[in-house]
């Protein structure tokens, strides 16, 4: 049954039969778009979704923009920590003197050894079975560096994908790009910066996979 602009009811569908009104056509059978499948991993990397954004490369899988914060190992950097051993800063320790200083030897060979800094917290040390401790930046050796605490110091990430270097109360302490660094007070630390510790070791940032 039909109604007219008039408001009378019409058996007809065109024109009223009570005034002769015409009638405006039914609109058309709006029709749903289909539903789309959410895809079942990231387009750009190929991680499985978990969630609204890329756990990896942080892909927004809405289209509505950058999750509010990424860890700096999400971020599209890539950093990886160098550790080699340094002469010149061997013997600048040898020189300080110190209870262990006459014992301690510099290495006739050292290799240089290349970590990945994947994780928002990196810890710089030696492993210990008995603390149940395996830093990520492993100084274990061999050759083993005595001056090196076992949590000797610690590399932060930052949202911006930058580090933040704390030194958590080594036994030697820690110097980076010569200057000592103070217990438990972060420092900014970029590409190219040297880190300093126990008798020779040194270690140094750099972008790019390593």
């Amino acid at each position: 049954m039909a109604t007219c602009p008039q408001g009378h009811a019409s058996a007809a569908d065109d024109y009223c039969d009570v005034c002769g009104a015409q009638l405006a056509p039914a609109p058309p059978p709006r029709s749903e778009p289909a539903p789309q499948a959410a895809p079942a991993s990231c387009p750009v990397c190929r991680t499985p979704r978990a969630g609204q954004f890329c756990e990896v490369c942080g892909h927004d899988y809405t289209g509505t923009g950058a999750p509010p914060s990424q860890p700096a190992h999400v971020t599209g950097v890539r950093w990886e920590a160098v550790a080699a051993a340094d002469r010149a800063y061997y013997e600048k320790v040898i020189a300080e003197g110190g209870p262990d200083a006459g014992s301690v030897a510099f290495p006739p060979y050292c290799p240089q050894r290349s970590f990945a800094l994947s994780d928002e917290q990196v810890r710089i040390g030696r492993r210990s079975r008995a603390r149940n401790l395996a830093p990520e930046i492993d100084l274990t050796g061999p050759p083993e560096d005595p001056g090196v605490s076992h949590l000797h110091a610690v590399l932060l990430a930052q949202p911006d994908g930058s580090w933040l270097l704390v030194d958590p109360g080594s036994s030697n302490g820690t110097r980076l790009n010569g200057r000592p660094l103070t217990v438990n007070v972060p420092v900014r630390v970029g590409a190219g910066d040297r880190i300093h510790l126990g008798a020779w070791t040194v270690i140094t940032l750099r972008e790019g996979a390593p």
